[in-house]
This record gives structure tokens, sequence and C-alpha cells, in this order.
């Protein structure tokens, strides 16, 4: 198998460093000088200045892992070759030319996995657990965050040119922050509406919002609120699930939940090894991809659910400017 890495920033060498690590060969595609040389003389794989060049090899799949305004075109270039792909989240930054790359996929019977690293995250997966065997009972809501400096987001690179910088290029905390709408509907189900303040508010010489406040009614009834920022020095990523018999409480960074059960009041915590490799959800997240190719397995995050998150941020960012709810 040889799979085609097309972007060649942070994301981008970490799936080619995992990729190479199970066997696959790959090449390479950015139309970053610099950035070529550095994965030439780091990895030793063939880098291409052109996608066109890159996709006249022979392939068997590619990961599109540009900035988020590129996704869709390269991935319908991509499709169009026979490949199958996985994109990095957020799959696009609007809904154009997503029915016309479904289709292509169908008509050609090629599978796509859209970026979901956090689903295979170990005490992620627990939170899951604990909601699925019912200990704390309904969920009437939830409350989460997600902040973090942007400059120091990738060190040794300016944020200024970054993405998550440029409106244009599919910037901004809201869509930046996406993994959380993919979450949420994993462990709670379907969200029907949707409000959001958000804006720039910060010095940051960015021209997207630094700052947001979304409020979600889930299809269940319950209510759930998430903080988004590129502002907090220190990397903060957490929610919190408040039941009818109990409570969750899920730290990222502390690779904690701590479940407070309604009988005892009593914490049972479960804690990841703290010296657990953050990069094993990516590996499982490859390998999950590799079975989806074998078909042995079904993508956990198909074209229709990523498009889905995507429509929920749409509507975040239409609620912010029109000061409305928005339902879905």
């Amino acid at each position: 198998m040889t799979v085609l890495v097309i972007g060649c920033g942070s994301i981008g060498q970490r799936h080619l460093r995992n990729l190479r690590s199970v066997g696959v060969d790959v090449i390479a595609c950015d139309p970053d000088p610099l950035r070529r040389d550095e994965v030439t003389k780091r990895y030793g794989v063939q880098v291409f200045e052109s996608l066109e060049a890159a996709l006249d090899q022979r392939l068997d799949a590619a990961y599109v892992c540009s900035p988020s305004n590129t996704h869709v075109p390269i991935a319908l270039q991509a499709v169009r070759r026979g490949l199958h792909l996985f994109i990095e989240k957020p799959l696009s930054h609007s809904l154009e030319g997503l029915d016309e790359l479904q289709r292509e996929a169908e008509n050609r019977g090629l599978v796509i996995l859209v970026g979901c690293n956090m689903l295979f995250f170990g005490t992620l997966a627990r939170v899951k657990q604990v909601l699925d065997e019912g200990r704390v009972g309904r969920i009437i809501s939830a409350r989460g965050q997600v902040g973090y400096y942007l400059p120091y987001w990738h060190p040794g690179e300016d944020y200024r040119r970054g993405y998550s910088a440029s409106r244009s290029l599919g910037g901004g905390v809201v869509l930046d922050s996406i993994h959380e709408i993919g979450m949420i509907r994993w462990l709670l189900g379907e969200i029907t509406e949707v409000f959001c303040f958000n804006g720039k508010l910060s010095s940051l010489e960015i021209d997207t919002e630094d700052t947001a406040e979304l409020l979600f009614r889930m299809r269940s009834g319950a209510l759930v609120h998430f903080h988004f920022d590129y502002l907090q020095r220190s990397y903060r990523r957490s929610l919190e699930l408040v039941g009818e018999d109990g409570v969750i409480v899920w730290d990222y960074i502390a690779r904690t939940v701590e479940v407070y059960d309604k009988e005892d009041y009593h914490r049972h915590m479960y804690r990841e090894n703290i010296n657990t490799d953050l990069n094993q959800m990516y590996l499982d997240q490859m390998a999950h991809f590799l079975r989806c190719l074998a078909r042995t397995e079904k993508p956990r995050s198909d074209l229709a659910s990523a498009r889905r998150d995507l429509e929920i941020v749409l509507a975040a960012k239409r609620s912010a400017s029109e000061r409305t709810i928005v339902t879905l």
C-alpha cells in the first residue's frame, strides 16, 4: 500500500510518521519549499510540490492535511483518481462541494474517514462507557471548554500565517474546536438548537474570532454549554456531565475521569497512565482507517457525520451573526 500525505504541517507529519511506523509506503506533497526540504531530510520520503504530479504516482489512499478551505477541492481530485481518503477535521469551512464529493466517492465505492482522533482517546472512551452503563442516569446538562494560546500552538511557526488566523483559510476558534461538536454528539446524541456569542476580543493579529460561547439543546432535552478560546496560556480541555443520578468530570490534560454516584456520594476515579503517549489515539485512528480499507470496519466518522458537525458549526456562526437561536 502506498499513501499520499497532502500537507506537511504538524498534523501531516504526525500521520506520515505513524503510517511509516506500521510499514506503509508514504509519499508527500506540499507547496512550501521549506516544509518539503524538512520532510525530505527528516523522513527520507519523496515530497512533491505539485499535487497533480503526486497524484500521478501509483497510490492507494491519501491523507488530506492541508488548510480547511482546500479540503474539498483536493478530496475531489483524489477520489477522481480512485483514492480512498482520510480527511483531517474540519471537513471544510463551508458545505460547498460536499454533495459532489459524496456522489463521487459512493459511485467509486471509496472509503472516506474524517478525522476523529478524540473518539480513540482512552479517558473519553471511559466517559462513553460510564454513560452507556447508565451509572449517572439521564444527562440533564453538560459544560465544556477548550482554551489555548494560539501563538504557542505550533512552536516555531508564526501564528499569523497559520490557517487559524485567517477567515479565508477556514480559521477561527469555533471551526477549530469542531472536535468538541463530534465528541458531544458521540456522547449525548443529536443537537437540535444552537445559540452562540463570539468575537475577536483580544489583541492577537488575526481576522477570525478568538472567543466563543455556545449553547446547545440536545434532542434528549439536555442543555450543553461550551467555551472556546485562543487565549489561555495554559492549555485546558475538559467536560462535565450532570446526570439525574450522578456527575462525570473529564479532564483531557490530566487524563482523568471522575464519576460521582448518587448512592454513596463517593468519587470513583479512572486515570490513564500519565506517561501514555498522546500519539496513541492517532495510531488507533490510523489502524481503524486501515481496517476500513480492508472492509472489516465502517468509518466511525464518515462524510455524513462530519458534514453534520460542520452544519452545527455554521449554525453557530450564523447564530452569532444574527443574534438568534438556530434550529437544526
